[in-house]
């Protein structure tokens, strides 16, 4: 409850600077999955996010999942990021996300939430703490609806990253995402999705919102 007032409140504190020192930013990502046994699956993927001065971060990722349940997904993930700092320099850094996924299906809804722990290591020097590259936990509650006869599967998600050592005020959570969009279930293995996202950090409401146009393509290889 305290995490959905903060939400609220910043939101509100928020709208009626709406768009004066925002950042904007079109992320894009495609993949490809596929299986290893039944159990196990892999997937693969190439991520850019483009800001106002042109690539700001790019990053392949590479990932294996266990689906020991039909509700739970445990997955592990290597991420290699090449990130461009305030002075126009490029530089490069390693993290690894570890993941639990929970589903349940309740009627026509699609109940999900996602615990991730990432590292960092041999990451580039910064300022200050970044929730985005740095050491974090995230939790992601989500959902989905699916649609009678319908391409389309709507989605929702709000995403609270906690900060376990940088924060100057200790540990806490330190910035939040929200997410709405839909997935375009298209003719055989391929899979596309739009999404608007916004982020913004708890403890500093005159820091800019960062709205976000998010594009991604899957292709499913079949077979193992």
């Amino acid at each position: 409850m305290r995490l959905v007032l903060q939400v609220l409140l910043i939101l509100t504190l928020s709208s009626s600077s709406f768009g004066q020192n925002d950042d904007y930013m079109l992320w894009t990502k495609i993949g490809a999955k596929g299986q290893i046994s039944d159990k196990m699956s892999w997937a693969g993927e190439l991520n850019t996010r483009i800001g106002g001065f042109g690539v700001e971060t790019f990053f392949p990722q590479f990932g294996v999942e266990y689906k020991p349940l039909k509700w739970l997904r445990p997955s592990i993930e290597y991420r290699f990021i090449v990130d461009r700092n305030k002075y126009g320099n490029y530089k490069a850094s390693n993290r690894l996300n570890f993941n639990v996924n929970f589903k349940k299906d309740v009627s026509k809804l699609s109940i999900g939430f996602r615990l991730r722990y990432q590292y960092a290591f041999n990451s580039f020097s910064r300022p200050e703490y970044n929730p985005d590259f740095d050491v974090a936990f995230r939790f992601k509650p989500s959902v989905e609806y699916k649609i009678d006869n319908s391409i389309f599967t709507p989605f929702a998600a709000v995403e609270f990253f906690y900060d376990p050592t940088y924060s100057p005020i200790g540990p806490d959570f330190s910035k939040f995402r929200l997410g709405l969009g839909t997935k375009v279930n298209l003719k055989g293995p391929n899979t596309l999705s739009i999404k608007y996202q916004l982020d913004n950090k708890f403890h500093d409401f005159e820091d800019q919102i960062r709205h976000v146009i998010a594009l991604s393509y899957s292709y499913k290889i079949k077979g193992k």
